[in-house]
């Protein structure tokens, strides 16, 4: 968020998880991250115009992206806003970047990853590499952070690309 935000006008929904986790995993506060989005919206706000088709955007990432969303983008089934947004991104041809970070998978979490990139969307692992030789946690977090960007084609200094052996 800290590195597209510099770039693109970002629109954020946090699920209820996320703003637990955020606190849980991190320093900043739920505050903090909504002042880094162009606007933000409540999960539970489908009536907003990110649940249309007709949002134009370049496209949209789940991140972290759990299971359970997945699952919900993989078989249509919309309950909140992210799940809502995800589908019309991919009914509408646009790109759908999707970061679990959960391992080891079950054998229906992999079947879900199968349709929901049988649909469009890209499957992005929260799997860091190590021969760009991350100095610490944060250059492995940059380091997905880069594909991530990668995939909407946004300039980055994040990470070195491979250049083989």
């Amino acid at each position: 968020l800290e590195e597209l935000s510099e770039k693109a006008r970002v629109h954020l929904i946090l699920s209820t998880n996320a703003k637990k986790i955020i606190e849980y995993e991190t320093d900043y506060k739920i505050g903090e991250i909504d002042e880094l989005a162009f606007k933000s919206y409540e999960n539970d706000d489908c009536s907003c115009k990110l649940a249309s088709g007709s949002f134009e955007h370049d496209g949209m990432i789940i991140a972290p992206c759990s299971l359970k969303t997945l699952a919900g983008i993989a078989n249509g089934y919309s309950d909140n806003l992210i799940i809502r947004a995800g589908i019309c991104s991919l009914k509408e041809g646009k790109k759908l970047i999707l970061v679990p970070r959960e391992t080891p998978l079950d054998l229906a979490s992999l079947r879900n990853m199968v349709s929901a990139r049988e649909n469009g969307a890209v499957i992005l692992p929260a799997m860091p590499a190590f021969y760009h030789k991350p100095s610490n946690i944060n250059g492995l977090a940059d380091y997905i952070v880069g594909k991530v960007l990668d995939q909407l084609k946004v300039k980055h200094s994040l990470s070195k690309k491979w250049e083989g052996l």
